[in-house]
């Protein structure tokens, strides 16, 4: 079943992004690159709870 997650910037640490994903084949924490509005520049985004 796939779960909703938030994806925060690294640098400003701003919840910019929602996400799904599933749970039962990708137990570890999701990271992709994306546009920061914030810091106005592509960073990294990781998965939180």
């Amino acid at each position: 079943m796939r779960e909703i997650i938030t994806l925060q910037c690294s640098e400003c640490k701003n919840r910019n992004y929602t996400t799904t994903k599933n749970k039962k084949k990708h137990a570890d924490r999701l990271e992709t690159r994306k546009f920061c509005n914030t810091c106005r520049k592509h960073t990294a985004h990781r998965e939180v709870k």
